[in-house]
Order: C-alpha cells, then sequence, then structure tokens
C-alpha cells in the first residue's frame, strides 16, 4: 500500500483481480462512456499488450466492500528499461519518439489515465498525483510522457485550443516528439481564421490542462485515433515539476 486515507486506497496492483478490476474501470470510462473500439480488448476489460509488462497504479474506494469491483481511478506505468525489452511504447505507434529517446534520460509512459465519474474534480487525481510522485522518486525518473486527448474523432470543435497549444506550449526540440502516420494532422489548423486566447484555454480538457499548469509541453502534431475516439496530442512533463504534484496533494496523509 503506498497511501490510505478515509476515502481511498492508493497501491500498485498486485493481484490478477485488482489488474482486472483496474481494465474493467477502463472500459467503462473509454468504450461505454467515450466510444472506444479498442481492438485488443476482451468485453468488458480494456486491456492491450502493454498492459502485462506494465505497473498499474490504482485507486481503490473505501467506502465500497466488494473487493475486485471498488477500484475508482488508475494510472498504467510503463517505464523505459521495461519497454524497451518488451515491445516499446504505447505512444510510439502516433509519435516518433526518437528525441526523448536520445536523450538516455530514465523515463515513464503514463497511459489509460482515468477515474470514475463520482470521484472526479478532486481529491481522487490528487492521490493518483501523490502516488506518480512516489513512484517517480522510487524508480528516479527523469521525464514523464504520455498522450492525452480531446474527445470525438472532428478536430473542428478543438481548433482554438489545439492552435493554443501549438503556439504557447510546445517542447523544446530536444524533447518534441512529431506526429507520424496517415491519421497526423497539424495542430495549428487556423489558417486565416481569427485566435481567441480566452475560448482557446477554456477549451482545453481538465486533465491537460493540469499537466500544462505545472509545466507540461506538446510535441508536434496531433493524432487521430479512430479506435479511441479522440484526437491524441503528444505530452512531456520533466520531473522537477513533482514538486508541484507533491504541494497539490499535499493534504493527503502517509499511510502508517
Amino acid at each position: 500500500m503506498l497511501h490510505l486515507t478515509d476515502d481511498y486506497e492508493l497501491k500498485l496492483a498486485e493481484t490478477p483481480e485488482e489488474l482486472a478490476a483496474a481494465e474493467r474501470l477502463r472500459w467503462q470510462i473509454f468504450v461505454e462512456e467515450m466510444g472506444a473500439r479498442p481492438k485488443f480488448a476482451t468485453p468488458g476489460r480494456e486491456r492491450d499488450r502493454f498492459d502485462a509488462h506494465a505497473d498499474h497504479l490504482i485507486l481503490k474506494d473505501r467506502h465500497n466492500p466488494h473487493e475486485g469491483h471498488n477500484v475508482v481511478g488508475v494510472y498504467r506505468l510503463l517505464r523505459g528499461n521495461v519497454a524497451r525489452d518488451h515491445g516499446g511504447f504505447y505512444s510510439a505507434s502516433e509519435y516518433d519518439l526518437t528525441p526523448l529517446l536520445a536523450t538516455g534520460r530514465p523515463m515513464l509512459e503514463l497511459g489509460r489515465t482515468c477515474i470514475a465519474k463520482g470521484h472526479r474534480g478532486g481529491k481522487a487525481l490528487r492521490m493518483l498525483w501523490l502516488g506518480l510522485s512516489v513512484y517517480v522518486a522510487t524508480h528516479r525518473v527523469q521525464l514523464l510522457f504520455g498522450v492525452a486527448s480531446f474527445p470525438g474523432t472532428d478536430p473542428k470543435p478543438h481548433t482554438q485550443a489545439m492552435a493554443h497549444l501549438g503556439r504557447a506550449h510546445q517542447a523544446d526540440r530536444a524533447l518534441r516528439a512529431v506526429v507520424h502516420g496517415a491519421d497526423a494532422i497539424p495542430l495549428d489548423r487556423l489558417g486565416a481564421q481569427a485566435f481567441d486566447p480566452v475560448a482557446a484555454v477554456k477549451a482545453i480538457p481538465p486533465l491537460l490542462k493540469s499537466y500544462l499548469r505545472i509545466g507540461g509541453k506538446v510535441g508536434d502534431g496531433a493524432c487521430i485515433d479512430h479506435e479511441f475516439n479522440t484526437i491524441d496530442v503528444f505530452l512531456v512533463l520533466e520531473t522537477t515539476a513533482m514538486a508541484a504534484m507533491r504541494s497539490v496533494a499535499a493534504p493527503i496523509r502517509r499511510a502508517a
């Protein structure tokens, strides 16, 4: 166990039952709520080939007595040394990670982040961030990265927000992954349209906005993910920003 409060238990999944519960939550959110149609899923459980080699940070609802059905938050964590031995990173299917890999720095891919309805908007996310900061310190990770998503596959509703990401939050070239493939689109598609920075910031999804606030940067371009019914952008964060994550999570007490 990593942390405990009156409401939640935070830990890494250790049993097949805990991993199954995490995958059921992912199914509920990505498939039932967001309309994903993942190729490798088992009905009722969203899973793929990366799950067997990743660590899974899970948040359990202590008010739900049904073990195996009380997971309400998930982070999938894939370390660089593990990815090298087991087929690479999930993000590489959409982005060229050569600049990041060339740094030789210890890195961690974040994926499949989700929180159940009724637990969003505060304490649950702070708990997950606290667990992530502990994991990063334990494994001496220097770079965090992954894809963050806009809902749907039509870029038009997100034109302002995506343009803002490309103009104000793009990573330095040394850490700038570049989108590739047939579903790649540029971040800035405004052309002659007027840019409205206020509307742009409001339209950024909450989790992505949270990462930007603590120093997250985006890659070059976006990818339309038809399988998950999203438009993905690449996000990278240096772990010096984890101090900001810890300060956000400060009210949470450590488990005995």
